[in-house]
């Protein structure tokens, strides 16, 4: 089965980050690809950038009706990358949830639905 782990997190915090200190994390994220991937979870994912640039479509009765700026919702965290494993069980995905290089924020794991050939 293939999960899904999206991290969030309050992009305005990374604007204090240091070169440095984003060199460790770049590592440390290569380091937990290179985990899952001697696992055998097949890892991808990727960073977005950030919520400044996206756009929400809105629709109504299966038709975009307007396009706003952001993301859809305010909050404080907000989605700022994800991960795709392939796990036997969720324990397995929750175990390299609690991996990743993250001091602040939230991490969900969800399954994904797995369609008919």
């Amino acid at each position: 089965m293939r999960y899904m782990i999206l991290l969030y997190g309050d992009e305005a915090l990374s604007a204090e980050v240091t070169e440095a200190a984003w060199q460790r994390i770049i590592e440390a994220h290569n380091a937990f690809g290179a985990e899952a991937a001697q696992r055998g979870m097949n890892p991808s994912g990727e960073t977005l950038q950030s919520i400044q640039l996206a756009r929400t479509v809105r629709l109504e009765d299966g038709n975009p009706v307007m396009v706003t700026d952001g993301p859809f919702a305010e909050t404080k965290e907000q989605l700022g990358g994800f991960y795709l494993l392939e796990c036997e069980r969720i324990e397995d995905a929750i175990e390299m949830a609690k991996k990743l290089p993250m001091s602040t924020g939230s991490i969900e794991v969800r399954p994904v639905v797995e369609f008919g050939d």
